[in-house]
């Protein structure tokens, strides 16, 4: 099979946000000139597998049920670059980066690591062995500028920190009116009505019981809206139980992981997220290549994609409250809410589409075979 062979690394191939990048940048990766293997570790977070395999790909698991074990998975990785003669590796969030600085030792083969979050919300021991194994690689890309400062002062590296911005795959993430009305039906949802969504992990930093307090006082005001969480994670249970005390009865819809989330974008009119940090999230690039109007706070790499008033409505981290008010007028200007939609996939389409992305890395890839650094 002709081309480099690219061999990426990452912990889980379930539908985070980093998982669902991957698959997409693999089935755009040019199939000519980049032969792509993928190894991950915990086989039940496997949802993305059947996705990748149909690009093309060579994907296998070598097992392990905890971090440690992972680490103890690199001779196994040894071997498999050898066999399969790897020209790269790309490491995706922190585990399998530790573990393919190991092989950069060993093998001497050129090793990426891609940073999707802020070094000072990691773990004190991630934190820890990001520092003192940094330098083990050639390069690394971080997928915002915040990301690549927070590098650059927590660890001060002596390698190459490149930012390249995730992109999302605008060809696909295109708004379906026909598949989102028949969402809608199925939902009981009427044809008039206003729908505000998320799509998450339900983890603390997502700040989901903020997101249905807002959602509560919102409807308390606007008795015909509906809400949607969509998505799965270690909350869930909390979250429900929290939203079963609200008023909001069957108006808050929690259809759990959803592996297509193009129906469930296109059902919704507003997208609205209070998270507390980001890297740079890669669903909300979705719904803003799908023509949701856009109502966040500005964590992490989110400012460096909304431009407050123009692509979206943003707020500060500690200001979510704001978030209320801007639907509140959206509410009261429905057709506002169409116009932030088409500005907000306009900006993607200029800026942050998928194809840039995926040029760029195939760039870095180059680069670092050619010269072992970059």
């Amino acid at each position: 099979m002709p081309g480099l062979r690219v061999l990426h690394i990452i912990k889980s191939l379930g539908r985070g946000g980093a998982e669902t990048l991957l698959a997409e940048t693999i089935r755009l990766t040019d199939s000519s000139r980049f032969q792509i293997h993928v190894i991950y570790f915990l086989p039940w977070k496997d949802q993305m597998v059947s996705a990748i395999r149909q690009s093309g790909a060579k994907v296998t698991c070598f097992s392990a049920t905890n971090n440690l074990l992972i680490l103890l998975q690199a001779f196994n990785l040894q071997k498999y670059c050898r066999q399969h003669k790897i020209d790269v590796i790309h490491c995706h969030l922190p585990w399998a980066g530790f573990v393919g600085r190991l092989l950069f030792r060993t093998l001497r083969i050129p090793v990426i690591y891609t940073e999707h979050n802020l070094q000072e919300r990691y773990h004190f021991f991630t934190r820890f062995l990001n520092r003192v194994t940094f330098n083990s690689q050639s390069c690394a890309i971080a997928v915002s500028d915040d990301v690549g400062q927070s590098i650059r002062k927590n660890i001060k590296p002596v390698v190459n920190v490149v930012t390249i911005p995730n992109g999302v795959n605008t060809a696909k993430f295109v708004r379906d009116l026909e598949r989102g009305e028949a969402l809608r039906e199925e939902l009981s949802i009427p044809e008039s009505a206003t729908v505000i969504g998320t799509i998450a992990v339900f983890r603390f930093q997502k700040r989901l019981t903020e997101w249905i307090e807002l959602a509560q006082s919102l409807y308390s005001k606007h008795p015909t809206l509906y809400f949607m969480i969509v998505g799965a994670g270690p909350l869930e249970k909390q979250l429900k139980e929290f939203a079963a005390t609200t008023a909001l009865k069957s108006r808050l819809i929690f259809p759990g992981l959803q592996t297509d989330v193009i129906p469930w974008l296109s059902a919704m009119d507003i997208y609205m997220m209070t998270s507390k940090f980001e890297g740079l999230p890669i669903a909300l690039l979705e719904a803003m290549s799908m023509e949701c109007a856009v109502v966040t706070t500005d964590a992490g790499g989110i400012k460096e994609v909304i431009r407050n008033g123009a692509d979206g409505l943003m707020c500060q981290v500690d200001e979510y409250h704001q978030l209320e008010v801007y639907i509140e007028s959206l509410i009261q200007d429905r057709g506002r809410i169409p116009e932030f939609g088409k500005a907000a996939r306009k900006r993607i389409l200029q800026q942050f589409s998928l194809e840039k992305m995926i040029r760029r890395v195939e760039q870095v890839y180059l680069q670092v075979t050619e010269t072992h650094s970059f």
